[in-house]
């Protein structure tokens, strides 16, 4: 029987994935560069919470997963939004 393919993440999906293991209630927004962004079903959430487009990432090899997102500096906007939407959050600055 031969072996399926395994699909490699990112790097940033693979801590992103970690981190959502360890937190799985809350929301994550994840500093990239100069966004804050979310992934999978979070990104469904916050796209429809926040009325943000919602797009796909690579995810690695052939995967992608779903994305919103929006700058940094309008993190004071959009958080007291999710927070009213009944969103728990956590955010996660760049790590290295």
């Amino acid at each position: 029987m031969a072996k399926k393919p395994v699909k490699k993440q990112t790097p940033m999906m693979r801590q992103y994935d970690e981190i959502k293991a360890k937190h799985p209630e809350a929301m994550l927004l994840f500093r990239v560069g100069d966004f804050y962004e979310t992934f999978g079903s979070d990104a469904e959430k916050a796209s429809k919470t926040l009325d943000i487009i919602l797009t796909k990432r690579s995810n690695g090899s052939a995967s992608e997963v779903a994305l919103a997102g929006f700058p940094h500096h309008a993190l004071q906007t959009y958080l007291p939004k999710l927070v009213k939407g009944g969103h728990r959050v956590a955010i996660v600055d760049q790590l290295e």
